[in-house]
């Protein structure tokens, strides 16, 4: 046993000597520092599990046995081999006037009405669910302008509704071309009926549809009423339209008509065109494709909600009633049985009378009617060779009627179009999601109409219009809308999943689990209809998706991804509590002691490279009131998330520094969430600052080591608080505002390397210059406190693993050489050794290095480490503690204890000689860093740790000055003395 360590409650003892305490307890070695020490320098035996076959585990002395006055014996022994003095440190613990033209159509591809019959129940089911779920978004408070991009953004998010309004807004404006295309191919085949096609089919197309598309783009311009009227006009027209098709379906069939297959209703007609039969290369999918814009009118109301008088009542009601109407028009229209699949148009083709023909193949309902058109079964004759609208105009009862159906149908789909993407278009450019896009966001008139947005539309669709091909355009759009109605009902059923409490929708007939059928069926069916289309989509939407995630508008929508967020965060930290912590698990979690964030920006961006993306980081900062705390809190954390720094702010209000972070380190976190390293700057001013503030400052050094924290001090030699330059930035600017509003001379100053340099030295007719040395220094200190924003050069971080604390002095630099700003700088390792086994300390630590798979440059055994520190350095440490000393001993006794009594806080003869050896140290190994790591990048060295009621607080100040004085900047630290690094898998 080696001599006292002096405590308050007399000397206690401890082994440091070489000695076996038991048969298989490994020896105890002395120490490397040459003074009595329980701080034992890094060992592999410390790092091994229990029952570990290739060597004995050895126990560290803990933190409290470092820090607290001595109650117990320690020894280093394996803990199934406790030597009866060892005590064991305690544990702490809008719809109906889409196209009917398009059902016909779709007829026409498929040659089966129940072919039809399937996808309008198809449509149904899709159209029917994506109500159900637009009808509870609506309902869930006041509804803007916007549609479907209005209820995503604000149930989503501007990521999902910023990504999916640009998509449905240009999805709007092609259609505006297929359901122009759609007119035009009718009225040129009524130029073709009547031989006065202009130039031929396809550019007639083109012709007309661009003539169309101008006078729309007048009406839609005119304003809301004018677009409101038209539409009531052309429903009217659709409407007698659709009769006349039923009633013609019930006026007996003309020789002619029947001649190309139209019989009125049988149900052998029915029955016979059950099977599907597609032709010229088509499928369900390729016909559901095409007829699938014909449902895409049920967001048509959504899309002007704005323009809407009670948004909430009307769009529920209005698109599930346009929803029944329009699915019982198309599932009646594909249940109309009174035409055949094929038919000649031949009025000859008929079976004479008494003539004995057995019916069967393709034509028996038509053959059982009495005529012959087996000539169809060689060459498909489909509907007599007639082409769309002759279909249309044989079914119904008055064919004029039908055709100004037609032309209400396609020209009311276009112009909803047309009025919905501008509008659409407008609110997404409003919300300022996209900034290139904000000269679309303009309106005009008393309703503010989005006339640049139409101008764009009509744009895009002539574009689209000179395709002339309804089977190109269709698909296009398509899965643009699919992709809507997908994000429309996952929206539903995301909001209804984060069950947040403002998630509270009047509608309440809809079911979120049917909503995400929903999402998932629209999913589906684009890749059915067409593959790479719905890839191409799914990229577009992924781009634009993180194109917004990127740019972070400022908007806060209350969002449901918000609350699943939280919900999310709340369920994973109680799922962290179930867990015990694992040392593989172990990461930096930092309480930063920063003040606000912004003044000392060194040792945030220090301690985000730390935890950036994989730890907690708390800035925090203690207030004497708790107005400040309120009036901070807000505007502190949006100064962290403007500089994309990955840390949360936290503040207290308390009487004292010292209480204030103690407060802190009890409380903050949740759960496992919670800060395991105390950060701090070093307290640069300890000299000429009061009693108060030291005892404070190293107060809460102490409270970190109690509270079983790990703790870093940095220092950098400019000091690490720009606090003052900051204030100075504020008066300067609201000065300068001041001469800007009333003067109108400017008397120019010379400009500095850094904006927050410059306003120290501002127009010399507002303030008064201050002096270059000033303005020097101040230079320097913001430049050092940019340093760790900028990318490190070529250098090294030197490692000082004087102790071993459980690696932390060792984890956070390889952490370090992780990150793009420290990637070129490398790692050296210095420890301590012994005289005369240089070689085996290095192995030791190269074979520990290796184990725990962390990459060096190279090892330095410092064997001198003992020797006394030369006369100038111990000079300097002196002058350093001169203003703190009692100097008792050359007094005597009576006035020796006046002073003790009146300056407690002072430093001792007797103190000093009791802990000289340590002081030593400190004085030495500035020395050894002076001339080893005088170049190096950062210092990372040990922190000494002072026992508790036995060290003054302005000795141990003195240490970590020495210590660190005159250095590249330096971290200081200590961890809490349980491995933070393992060598098992």
């Amino acid at each position: 046993m080696t001599g006292p360590d002096q405590g308050t409650e007399g000397p206690q003892y401890y082994f440091s000597v070489v000695f076996d305490l038991a048969p298989g307890c490994p020896s105890v070695r002395v120490s490397a520092f040459g003074h009595d020490t329980l701080d034992r320098v890094p060992n592999i035996d410390f790092y091994r599990n229990a029952g570990s076959v290739s060597g004995n585990r050895a126990v560290r002395p803990s933190l409290q046995e470092l820090h607290d006055v001595f109650q117990k014996v320690s020894v280093w022994c394996p803990p199934h081999l406790y030597n009866p003095l060892y005590t064991h440190p305690p544990l702490h613990t809008t719809c109906l006037c889409t196209s009917v033209y398009l059902v016909y159509h779709s007829l026409f591809l498929t040659d089966t009405h129940t072919t039809q019959l399937s996808i309008d129940l198809s449509l149904c089911v899709v159209t029917t669910v994506t109500g159900l779920s637009m009808s509870a978004i609506c309902t869930n408070g006041v509804v803007r302008g916007g549609g479907a991009y209005y209820l995503i953004s604000r149930s989503l998010g501007p990521e999902f509704g910023g990504s999916i309004g640009l998509i449905f807004a240009f999805a709007n404006a092609v259609a505006v071309a297929m359901y122009v295309v759609g007119f035009a191919e009718t009225v040129v085949d009524l130029l073709k009926e009547n031989n006065a096609i202009m130039i031929d089919e396809l550019n007639d197309i083109r012709i007309i549809g661009c003539i169309s598309v101008v006078l729309l783009l007048g009406i839609s311009v005119a304003g809301m009423e004018w677009e409101a009227k038209a539409q009531i006009g052309l429903l009217i027209i659709l409407l007698v339209a659709i009769v006349n098709v039923f009633v013609g379906t019930g006026i007996p069939a003309s020789t002619d008509k029947k001649s190309k297959g139209f019989f009125n209703y049988d149900a052998k007609i029915f029955m016979e065109n059950l099977p599907p039969d597609f032709r010229d290369g088509e499928t369900f999918f390729s016909v559901f494709a095409i007829f699938f814009p014909a449902a895409t009118g049920i967001l048509a109301g959504a899309n002007i909600s704005g323009d809407l008088k009670d948004p909430q009542d009307a769009l529920p009601k209005g698109t599930l009633l346009a929803i029944l109407i329009t699915g019982v028009t198309y599932l009646g229209v594909a249940l109309s049985a009174t035409v055949v699949r094929d038919a000649t148009g031949n009025i000859n083709d008929t079976i004479a009378t008494g003539m004995d023909m057995f019916c069967n193949g393709t034509n028996t309902a038509a053959c059982e009617q009495g005529w012959n058109f087996s000539s169809c079964e060689v060459s498909s004759c489909k509907f007599g060779s007639m082409n769309n609208f002759q279909v249309m105009t044989m079914v119904s009862g008055f064919g004029p009627l039908i055709t100004a159906g037609t032309f209400s149908a396609t020209l009311s789909s276009a112009l909803a179009s047309l009025v919905s993407a501008p509008k659409v278009f407008q609110a997404l450019c409003k919300d300022n999601i996209y900034t290139a896009l904000k000269f679309f966001a303009k309106g005009h008139g008393k309703n503010n109409e989005p006339i640049r947005g139409y101008v764009l539309t009509f744009i895009i669709a002539v574009a689209f219009i000179i395709i002339a091909d309804l089977n190109v355009i269709a698909p296009i759009i398509s899965n643009f809308f699919l992709a809507s109605y997908a994000l429309i009902n996952f929206s539903c059923f995301h909001a209804s999943y984060a069950k947040s409490p403002g998630w509270r929708p009047a509608y309440r007939y809809y079911n979120m689990w049917l909503s995400l059928f929903g999402a998932v069926l629209c999913c589906g069916v684009m890749f059915v209809i067409n593959w790479w289309a719905a890839l191409l989509t799914y990229a577009i939407e992924i781009f634009l998706y993180v194109y917004v995630t990127v740019k972070k508008p400022n908007v806060n929508w209350g969002s449901s991804t918000q609350a699943v967020t939280f919900v999310s965060a709340v369920n994973n930290a109680l799922s962290l509590t179930g867990v015990e912590d694992h040392v593989k698990n172990f990461r930096p979690q930092c309480m930063v002691l920063t003040g606000a964030p912004k003044n000392r920006p060194a040792l945030l961006d220090l301690a985000h490279c730390f935890t950036k993306n994989y730890g907690l980081c708390l800035t925090c900062e203690v207030f004497v009131t708790l107005t400040d705390v309120n009036a901070e809190m807000e505007k502190n954390q949006m100064w962290l998330n403007k500089k994309k720094r990955k840390a949360f702010y936290a503040a207290v209000a308390c009487d004292s520094f010292r209480q204030g972070t103690e407060n802190l380190m009890q409380a903050s976190g949740l759960g496992r969430l919670k800060p395991n390293i105390l950060m701090m700057g070093f307290k640069k001013d300890w000299r000429t600052a009061d009693t108060a503030g030291v005892q404070s400052y190293v107060g809460v050094l102490h409270d970190a080591f109690d509270f079983e924290y790990g703790t870093v001090v940095l220092r950098m030699n400019q000091g690490l608080d720009i606090s003052h330059i900051i204030k100075a930035q504020g008066k300067y600017t609201h000065t300068h505002a001041y001469t800007h509003t009333h003067t109108h001379t400017h008397t120019h100053t010379p400009m500095y390397k850094t904006e927050a340099v410059r306003i120290l030295q501002p127009r010399a007719s507002v303030t008064t210059p201050q002096s270059p040395q000033v303005v020097v220094v101040n230079e320097r200190l913001v430049s050092t406190s940019t340093q760790f924003q900028r990318k490190q050069g070529k250098g090294t971080i030197d490692v000082w693993w004087m102790f071993d604390d459980g690696g932390l002095t060792l984890l956070l630099p390889y952490i370090l050489t992780t990150r793009k700003k420290f990637k070129d700088c490398k790692m050296r390792i210095f420890i301590a050794g012994q005289p005369g086994r240089v070689e085996q300390d290095r192995h030791e630590m190269k074979s520990l290095l290796e184990k725990f798979r962390i990459k060096y440059a190279d090892i330095h055994v410092i064997d001198d480490i003992t020797q006394n520190p030369n006369s100038n350095s111990w000079k300097m440490f002196e002058d350093m503690i001169e203003p703190f000393r009692l100097h008792e001993g050359s007094k005597s006794t009576t006035l020796a204890e006046a002073l003790r009594k009146d300056n407690p806080w002072k430093i001792s003869d007797a103190e000093l000689d009791t802990f000289e050896e340590k002081t030593n140290l400190q004085v030495r190994l500035n020395e050894l860093l002076q001339e080893n790591s005088r170049a190096a990048n950062l210092i990372i060295v040990s922190m000494p740790i002072a026992r508790l009621g036995s060290v003054s607080d302005h000795l141990y100040m003195a240490w970590l000055d020495i210590l660190t004085k005159n250095l590249p900047p330096t971290m200081l630290i200590r961890g809490n003395h349980k491995s933070v690094l393992t060598f098992y898998s």
